[in-house]
């Protein structure tokens, strides 16, 4: 069913503001913690493992929590809970402040997540009670960029203050955001909340658990092993790697999670998350593609950070300065391609924002050499971002103006998770694609190569190949009965391989990215003049083609 929509009347942006910031403030924090690595490592005494636990569980915190926090929402009221929850992230960050160990920065982080977990839903509702119409799809493209914004932000800033005070200013910022969030919290507009709404213990437990134990999966093929167990995996399997076990148990009950949801919605109970949100091939197309584009932005972010860092030796600055190009176009587009909409449909512009990036990765794949800065780099980055920053408003925005008010917070939840499972698969991913390409590149070349016996490459480790830095190499080479000649002979191997690994795995993504156009193709195609008109009672109907 379609309708022309009626010129809505326009509302003040200010809760808008309140909206934007509370993105930038999970998005901030999120990027202040990596920064913040080394200077908890060297004040609190810890193993870089021990201080990325707060990197660890602020993810699984959100990703567990955020459709029960949904849930919450509803019950509790929107405007309420979200205020509430701004208060408890402006106390995580006090906790950040004063730690006197590791342990209270990680129980910080816990209750950031856990916060964030119903700011994400809560976002996507309030947008739906306070914006109508292109108000709404201005709104959503505001809170598709701030998480660029953010990044570079707080990389620049992070940096250094890193640099020049030490990590705990960082979280002194993320205080002041929270505060400027909740004083501007009193202009939102939303209802009071159904205190009849019953959460469904059940389901909470089956997605919490098949969240964690795939995300802890994913992020850990590298490090516990794709097959076999490695040393550090904390325990095995028949000799097997547990990550895989993970990554299997968190299927079957997401699965077990749907399989109980449908039947408690047949039998007319409140459930988790209504899927009549997923009623529609459309729907799910948007779901795909949100998964795909998620995925490839964090593979985009774990690749060119890798490179920099570990294999040119470059700080966290300087990879901020190279990832500028990427998160400036990301935060430009995602603002300004809601022009667009009036003009043509989803399914073009989603179509048209996987070629892009497609054609960004094949072009980086074949133009990306041992420096980052060069002309035909940065316009990789920045058609990739063009495509990237499109996408991700987009499918957020079909999925928003495809269901009723009433179910904003579901879509919340749903983007939620969605975007922290994508985010995990996508690391771990490029992690595992590249450290294997890696592996079977040097070895072939080591074989091959004249001046690199086979005694000599009997003394290295080729079975736990990674991604190190010349310096490091010779380091290690130098342990051995190497000649000079033999570690000049093996460096070059590995600078070759290095970056022919690089250039196969982008080309490889953009295989994926290109597989991302058939879910794009089945994005709503409705006029330009047309709206989608969810039934307000199921927001289940198909909308228009």
């Amino acid at each position: 069913m379609t309708h022309i929509a009626p010129a809505p009347t326009k509302t003040s942006w200010m809760p808008l503001v309140s909206l934007f910031l509370a993105q930038v403030l999970m998005s901030f924090n999120v990027a202040a913690l990596p920064i913040s690595l080394g200077g908890m490592v060297s004040e609190f005494g810890v193993p870089p493992t021990v201080a990325s636990t707060t990197i660890v569980m602020y993810g699984l915190a959100v990703a567990a929590l955020v459709m029960t926090g949904a849930k919450l929402g509803q019950r509790i009221g929107w405007v309420l809970i979200f205020r509430i929850v701004i208060g408890l992230f402006a106390a995580s960050s006090v906790l950040m402040i004063v730690s006197p160990s590791v342990g209270w920065a990680i129980a910080g982080q816990a209750v950031a997540g856990a916060a964030a977990a119903i700011i994400v839903p809560s976002i996507v509702a309030l947008i739906a009670e306070n914006y109508r119409g292109a108000q709404q799809a201005t709104a959503i493209g505001a809170i598709g960029s701030a998480r660029a914004i953010s990044g570079v932000t707080a990389f620049l800033i992070g940096g250094t203050l890193g640099t020049l005070v030490g990590w705990r200013p960082m979280f002194f910022i993320v205080f002041g955001i929270a505060v400027v969030v909740f004083a501007f919290s009193f202009t939102l507009r939303g209802d009071r909340g159904d205190a009849s709404i019953r959460i469904d213990l059940v389901a909470s437990l089956l997605i919490g658990a098949a969240i964690v134990l795939l995300t802890l999966g994913f992020n850990n093929l590298n490090g516990w092993g794709a097959v076999a167990a490695t040393e550090a995996a904390p325990f095995s399997i028949l000799g097997l790697s547990p990550a895989p076990a993970f990554v299997v148990v968190g299927i079957v009950l997401g699965q077990c999670f749907f399989v109980w949801t449908r039947r408690r919605m047949a039998e007319g109970k409140v459930p988790l998350i209504d899927l009549s949100i997923l009623d529609s091939s459309k729907e799910r197309a948007a779901v795909y593609a949100m998964f795909i584009v998620v995925a490839l932005e964090a593979c985009v972010n774990f690749t060119i950070p890798l490179y920099i860092q570990i294999v040119q030796g470059r700080t966290p600055f300087d990879t901020s300065l190279a990832m500028m190009p990427f998160n400036l176009t990301v935060f430009i587009t995602a603002t300004l391609v809601v022009r667009f909409y009036k003009r043509y449909p989803p399914r073009v512009i989603g179509v048209f924002g996987f070629i892009l990036t497609t054609v960004a990765l094949v072009w980086l794949s074949v133009v990306v050499n041992n420096n980052w800065e060069t002309l035909p780099t940065i316009l990789g980055l920045i058609v990739f971002g063009i495509g990237q920053g499109a996408l991700v408003t987009l499918v957020f925005n079909v999925l928003v103006t495809s269901a009723p008010a009433e179910l904003a917070g579901d879509v919340g939840s749903l983007r939620g998770t969605t975007q922290n499972l994508a985010s995990a698969v996508g690391t771990a991913l490029a992690g595992a694609l590249l450290v294997s390409l890696l592996g079977l590149s040097i070895g072939r070349a080591v074989v091959e190569h004249p001046e690199l016996p086979p005694s000599l490459v009997a003394q290295v480790d080729l079975d736990n190949l990674n991604f190190v830095s010349n310096d490091d190499l010779r380091a290690a080479l130098e342990q051995t009965d190497a000649t000079p000649e033999q570690i000049d002979a093996a460096v070059a191997v590995n600078e070759e391989s290095r970056l022919g690994t690089l250039r196969l795995g982008l080309l490889l993504l953009a295989g994926l990215s290109a597989v991302a156009i058939l879910p794009a193709s089945r994005l709503p195609k409705y006029k330009p003049e047309e709206i989608p008109d969810p039934s307000p009672v199921s927001g289940s109907g198909p909308g228009p083609e």
